[in-house]
């Protein structure tokens, strides 16, 4: 009897399409396959099969199953939770899912080897090549250890005395040898890695917030946990996210140091060949430790049974473009479909995390001592308002008397500001002018390495003008605040034969650029060295000694609910930088704000009355986490199609008890890319299916062609 198979394919279709399961096929639910759809040929899913009697329609048939390549039970389950929970299509997920089942294959290698012919003529060159040609050899290696010209080569190729053998690349994706050891660890290490490996050996579902001070060697206990899954269970895998591609390279080497083999690596900045062979290699279990970025999440694992999320309250774990996500959320959710135990590791647990810990929804692990002898640094304020900067100085005497006392003893220093480029803002002195992107009101920041001017919302760029677009007016152009480019500038000014380095995404442009910057760092060949968050998490650079924070109010303006969390928890990554090893360290922040409750808190170093303050807050606002948020976003080009969709929109919210809708209202980014932006707030009890609010909501009112709606659940950016 045929069957009908629905298949799942990665575009913005809100469900799967039906196809004919052909004779002798025999599909069942992940498989890829190929299928028709108009002209071309796409990938999908098997989502389900069903009996196809009874069908008043011809269906197309499934044109192939792609062999060796599907998404086991787990994976697919997990996809579609995604999707329903971001109040999305299943394709956005799937989408990323199938993202290196898609990729190309890596280019074959030619390798050499003899066939057992006895060539026509035999010299002792020919023999000295055949004798080297036993076992498969690439050419070039062939010629070397035969010490002949690439000409005999060719002639026993062309005599048939050797055979050319085409064969796919080592993936490089070695055995974990779990009888090597960890390091030593100290009496809270060691507790909280034996509830871990506990955890490990139980079995089953558990969350565990690791919640360590910075420098209190974290790494060192989920590796514990890792060594203890891939023992348990000689399949078992284990999945490591980190939030930056510069932490990738670190814990890739930590990995390979614990295990004798190197990690798989998973994040955009690898070749796609090279996402083809991982996700393959995870698909068929061969590779069993992943560490990569958040979309590692949705890899197609077989038999996943630890998940480690490093630095858990990062951001930049939510995805705010395509498919919206918060991976820490979902890499929950995922532990739990895949019966295995996650790890949320921090300093500064997001205030969600830590409710759930408190709570006990999560297991609590505290690690409240640095590593061995090291202290966590002082911190101290610069008041700004009774320590005047310099006229077109950034930095404040105290912060450069400090920077040269550590200079002098051979130590190191960190700037930290959290703002690329060489200024903000750019704008003419003679009209007023600010420069901003065509077709958006986001500002464009100079760039002195490359003399442009770029909008880091859209990526628009620009060479900066000699005359002011708006007025004409000739060298009227100033540069208003400072980036990390203005404040290696001050820095090489005032400390003329210190060796001084930038750390942002615009002078490190990939993973082996930012390994070849931290290794140079760490052995001590730079000496100041100013950043942006890429180098305020998870690095740990011996002689680093001082931090200086250059603008410690910068988290704090704007309207993000997250601002006063956000500011703490960066703030205390970048000062924890300082003073991980013998030597003491300390942190000054300058600040126009020295009274502000986060500026207390951390001279205080007071972390836990810092989260109970803003928890009373968020509590008696029923914000995160004590209720939920979701955002609307509505955008279009052509401005009366967008205002009469909002007021339907608005006038179709359904009547829910403990929902409140805020909006229409301009986005603060009201115009991106030509488009104009509407957005609309929802805050949710917890008691609330939010998702069913949203997607009720969402049928009520037609969406003009013009128009495009994002529905944002659990938003980070309230642009």
């Amino acid at each position: 009897m045929s069957r009908i198979a629905e298949i799942l394919l990665p575009l913005p279709v809100p469900e799967a399409f039906d196809y004919a399961e052909p004779e002798g096929m025999d599909l069942s639910p992940g498989a890829l396959v190929s299928v028709p759809l108009g002209s071309r040929t796409l990938t999908g899913v098997v989502a389900a099969l069903r009996d196809g009697q009874g069908g008043n329609r011809p269906l197309k048939p499934v044109l192939e199953r792609l062999t060796g390549l599907a998404l086991p039970p787990t994976t697919l389950a997990f996809v579609l939770w995604a999707a329903r929970y971001s109040v999305d299509v299943p394709g956005a997920a799937l989408s990323i899912a199938l993202r290196g089942a898609r990729a190309p294959r890596p280019r074959q290698e030619r390798r050499l080897q003899a066939s057992g012919a006895v060539p026509a003529r035999t010299t002792p060159a020919r023999s000295r090549v055949l004798a080297a040609a036993q076992e498969p050899i690439s050419g070039p290696d062939l010629a070397i250890a035969a010490q002949v010209s690439a000409g005999v080569i060719k002639g026993l190729v062309d005599d048939g005395a050797l055979n050319v053998i085409l064969i796919d690349p080592d993936p490089g994706f070695g055995v974990p040898d779990l009888a090597l050891t960890g390091a030593q660890l100290n009496p809270s290490q060691a507790a909280s890695a034996k509830v871990l490996t506990g955890l490990v050996q139980t079995g089953g579902f558990s969350a565990v917030l690791l919640d360590g001070v910075t420098g209190s060697g974290k790494t060192e206990v989920y590796l514990e946990a890792a060594a203890a899954t891939l023992a348990q269970d000689p399949t078992a895998q284990v999945l490591v996210l980190l939030p930056e591609i510069a932490l990738t390279q670190a814990v890739l080497a930590r990995f390979e140091q614990r295990f004798g083999a190197r990690p798989g690596e998973w994040h955009s900045a690898i070749a796609l060949p090279r996402r083809r062979q991982l996700w393959e290699a995870v698909a068929d279990g061969s590779c069993r430790i992943v560490v990569g970025a958040r979309s590692a999440l949705f890899l197609p694992f077989t038999n996943l049974k630890l998940i480690i999320v490093d630095e858990e309250h990062d951001g930049s774990y939510k995805q705010e473009e395509g498919f919206i996500y918060q991976a820490r959320d979902l890499a929950v959710v995922r532990a739990k479909l895949e019966n295995a135990l996650v790890v949320l590791a921090s300093a500064t647990p997001s205030m969600e995390t830590l409710w759930n810990a408190e709570s006990g929804r999560y297991r609590w692990l505290k690690l409240s001592a640095r590593h061995g002898a090291a202290v966590l640094p002082d911190i101290d304020l610069i008041d700004l308002r009774s320590t005047a900067l310099e006229a077109g100085r950034w930095l404040s005497l105290p912060l450069v008397q400090a920077m040269a006392e550590t200079y002098g003893r051979g130590e190191q220093s960190l700037l930290f500001l959290n703002r690329r480029g060489y200024a903000p803002l750019v704008l003419c002195k003679a009209c007023g002018e600010r420069m901003t992107a065509p077709d958006t009101e986001s500002w464009l920041v100079e760039h002195r390495y490359t003399g442009r001017l770029i909008c880091h919302l859209t990526g628009f760029s620009m060479p900066k003008p000699k005359t002011c677009p708006h007025c004409g007016a000739s060298d009227s152009l100033v540069s208003i605040g400072p980036g990390v480019e203005r404040v290696e500038e001050e820095v090489k000014e005032r400390f003329p034969e210190a060796r001084v380095e930038v750390f942002s995404s615009d002078t490190v442009h990939s993973a082996e650029a930012a390994r070849e910057l931290v290794a140079r760092m760490t052995a001590g060949e730079i000496d100041i060295l100013v950043a942006t968050q890429a180098a305020a998490k998870g690095h740990n650079f011996p002689n680093l000694t001082l931090v200086g924070v250059v603008d410690a109010d910068l988290g704090l303006r704007g309207g993000d609910l997250r601002a006063a969390e956000r500011t703490f928890q960066l703030l205390v990554q970048a000062s924890g930088r300082a003073g991980r090893h013998e030597r003491a360290g300390r942190a000054l922040l300058q600040t126009y704000l020295p009274e502000h409750e986060v500026m207390q808190a951390l001279k205080a170093q007071d972390r836990d009355g810092f989260m109970a303050a803003e928890m009373a807050e968020r509590e008696l606002a029923k914000l995160p986490p004590f209720g939920r948020l979701a955002a609307v976003i509505a955008s279009g080009p052509d401005i009366p199609a967008l205002d009469a969709y909002v007021q339907a929109l608005a006038a179709a919210v359904p009547n829910a008890e403990g929902v409140e809708v805020f909006g229409p209202a301009d986005a603060p980014q009201a115009l991106v890319r030509g488009r104009r932006r509407k957005r609309f707030l929802v805050r949710a009890d917890r008691s609330v299916d939010l998702q069913g609010f949203l997607s009720a909501w969402r049928a009520r009112a037609k969406v003009p062609n013009s128009v495009r709606v994002v529905f944002d659940v659990d938003p980070y950016s309230f642009l």
